[in-house]
This record gives C-alpha cells, structure tokens and sequence, in this order.
C-alpha cells in the first residue's frame, strides 16, 4: 500500500474509526459495520505494482477500468487536431490511481471546472469537471483526460508541469468513480476494443507507427 495514495484516504479513514469506536459502546453490529467500511476504503485505495511494457512505441492504458467507447474526435485543447479517443471507466471496484501512458514531458495540465453526470456516457467528456495532461516525447504527444463521475468529485494530481514520467509512472488519482480519456494519434496501431477491460500501467492500448518518431513535437499555450 503507497503512502501517497493511502493518504488521499486518511480523513475517510479517521472519521470511520472515530464512528467506529464510538458506536462500539452503544451498538456493537454498528461498529462491525463502520470497520467493515474501513477495509473498502483500504481495499479501494489499493496501488498495486504493475509490470511495465519496455517498448518506447507502446502506448499503456493511463488508468484501470472498462473500455467504453473509441471515437474519433477532434482534440481542441492542447493539438488542435483530429485523435483517436480512448474512453476508460472505471468503477469503484477498479484501481483509481492515473499512470503515464508513455514516457515523457508533462508540458500541459489545466483543470476545468464542470458537472458530475455519469462517466459511462461519452457526452460527460464536455461537461464534466476535468484535469487534462500532455506527455511528450519526441514520437508524440499523448494527451490524457481525468474526468469525474456521478460518485466520483475529487480529481487529484501528484505530477507538476516540467516533471519528466517514465511510463507507468503514477501523475494523480480520483476518487470513487470516474473515467480516463486517452487521445491517440489516428495512425498508430489500436489494440484494444470496446468492451476490454484494461490495467493502468500495464495493458498495451496502442502501438506508435515507426513514421511518428521523426520531427519534433509541437509547441503549447501557456499552462497552469
């Protein structure tokens, strides 16, 4: 268990054992409850390690979760230009912790405030409240989208602009619910489908095309 993770959870934590120990002198099954409610949150702040492919041109799932959709859209934030679209739930039983989907520079990170309607929906991408990254390396640039859900409310960042990720790296986390878009160059090679259900860090979503890895990446608006 990672402390950084586990300390996303510490509030939680506390507030369920004071309820725990103070129902214990009243109701004992209540207090057996509020301990049953602690080992979720524990098990749901799990960050297990994960085996990560070597390959530079392979592309990761940036998160646990269920592949919900795959479109083609266009990417008006940072590249301003037509993307493959990775849509990744995940439900609260799913690891929540975000990670690197290649190596590279973070040289994007904006926070958008929004709603919380259902991350299972394609349509929330629009309208929910979100924090976008861009990793680049000099094959690509590979944006990625935390969005909250209908539980999920709070989306956290442990990486800063200027940090240089290895793949598979943790960047942020959200909490209880939610869904990780991942924007792919249209030529590289999808290995995944709708359906497929994916590990951060380790599950190979995508292979770069050898072409990708001429030419230098593009320059971007001032971040915050």
């Amino acid at each position: 268990m990672r402390l950084q993770t586990l300390s996303e959870a510490r509030w939680i934590i506390a507030i369920l054992a004071l309820l725990a120990i103070g129902s214990s002198f009243a109701m004992l099954w209540l207090a057996l409850f509020f301990l049953l409610l602690i080992f979720c949150t524990l098990a749901f702040f799990r960050d297990p390690e994960r085996a990560v492919p070597a390959d530079a041109n392979l592309i990761v799932a940036p998160a646990d979760g269920t592949v919900r959709d795959i479109i083609e859209v266009d990417e008006n934030e940072i590249l301003k230009a037509k993307t493959r679209r990775v849509g990744i739930f995940l439900s609260i039983f799913d690891v929540h912790t975000n990670r690197a989907p290649t190596d590279g520079l973070i040289v994007y990170r904006q926070h958008r405030e929004g709603l919380c309607l259902d991350a299972r929906r394609a349509h929330c991408s629009d309208k929910n409240e979100s924090m976008t990254w861009a990793f680049e390396n000099p094959r690509a640039t590979i944006v990625v989208r935390q969005l909250t859900g209908a539980i999920a409310r709070r989306i956290v960042a442990w990486a800063e602009v200027g940090d240089e990720l290895k793949k598979g790296e943790r960047f942020g986390m959200i909490r209880f619910g939610s869904r990780t878009e991942l924007h792919l160059p249209l030529n590289a090679e999808l290995l995944v489908k709708t359906g497929d259900h994916v590990l951060g860090g380790s599950t190979i979503i995508a292979r770069l095309r050898e072409a990708l890895a001429v030419g230098e990446a593009d320059s971007f608006p001032d971040n915050q």
